[in-house]
């Protein structure tokens, strides 16, 4: 069956709002609260996490420490403390766990102003892309640790789009919302997900934990799927959905394993047939349908 309305639409009307929205309000509710726990003290004085995302301590006793500014530390040529280890062993750990890039879905601030030009490519009918490899973003990422490496210093981190929206919200200077507003018009005008889907290093970076993460969307009910494309049409890396979908052979597996899935549940918000489920990469469960009080026909 061609998809004639908008992605979600059917869902929402068979189901209601919240079935067809719940994982997107939640990533935006997690967003925004990780968020408001770094302003909370700069802003507020009341100081729950202290630093930002790139390092940070918690109550004055769980340090967390982004693995990936630590790889970029140690190719600069500085020694770190036991403490920015530890922190990145947790945050790596938290990560082998749901997903490397559940931090581009889930805790990206720059995910929401993608998602939000990828939302109005489609209500625009723009479709017209430019092309890049998807292998792109691990140059880019080998870029900024050879900058760091020849530079001793933190290169990338003063034209990390996170890192300057940040420092801009903390210190009010200007230049995030040129950043955002470019990677808006870029993603809106230039390439369908460009910056996440193919040029960000951090992306590139967090994927390479999550090929062995545990947590999975998988396509259990696959049988279920009527081809209606709304999936494809709301996930952000859409090629990684025929593998468990539509596989050339029937008895491969229904889960989603590809490293650049960023279990964002779009996918399982969207399908009215419920054909995605969240799972372990080793046993895909099926989904529940009787919440729903679907009539089956005999």
């Amino acid at each position: 069956m061609a998809r004639q309305e908008r992605p979600g639409r059917r869902m929402a009307r068979e189901r209601g709002w919240w079935p067809a929205h719940r994982f997107l309000v939640l990533r935006r509710l997690t967003q925004a609260g990780v968020l408001g726990l770094f302003l909370l003290g700069p802003l507020a004085g009341l100081w729950i996490v202290k630093g930002n995302l790139a390092s940070s301590l918690t109550l004055g006793v769980l340090p967390l420490s982004d693995p990936y500014l630590l790889l970029q530390s140690l190719a600069a040529g500085h020694v770190m403390g036991l403490t920015a280890w530890v922190g990145a062993l947790i945050v790596l750990g938290i990560y082998l766990l749901l997903g490397g890039r559940v931090y581009c879905a889930w805790v990206c601030p720059i995910n929401i102003v993608t998602d939000t030009a990828a939302w109005l490519r489609r209500r625009l009918g723009i479709t017209h892309t430019a092309k890049f490899s998807r292998a792109t973003r691990y140059w880019l990422l080998g870029a900024t640790l050879a900058m760091a490496l020849m530079t001793g210093s933190l290169a990338w981190e003063w034209v990390n789009p996170v890192s300057i929206v940040f420092r801009s919200l903390v210190f009010g200077v200007g230049l995030a919302w040129g950043v955002v507003v470019a990677i808006f018009l870029f993603d809106l005008l230039v390439a369908r997900r460009g910056w996440c889907s193919h040029l960000c290093p951090m992306g590139a970076f967090y994927s390479l934990p999550g090929q062995l993460a545990l947590l999975r969307v998988n396509a259990a009910g696959r049988e279920r799927c009527d081809d209606c494309m709304d999936c494809y049409a709301v996930c952000p890396e859409p090629q990684v959905i025929s593998p468990a979908l539509k596989p050339r052979d029937e008895s491969a597996s229904v889960v989603i394993r590809s490293a650049q899935c960023t279990n964002c549940a779009r996918c399982i918000d969207v399908c009215s047939q419920d054909v995605f489920a969240f799972g372990s990469r080793f046993v895909a469960t099926e989904p529940t349908r009787d919440r729903h009080k679907r009539e089956i026909a005999p």
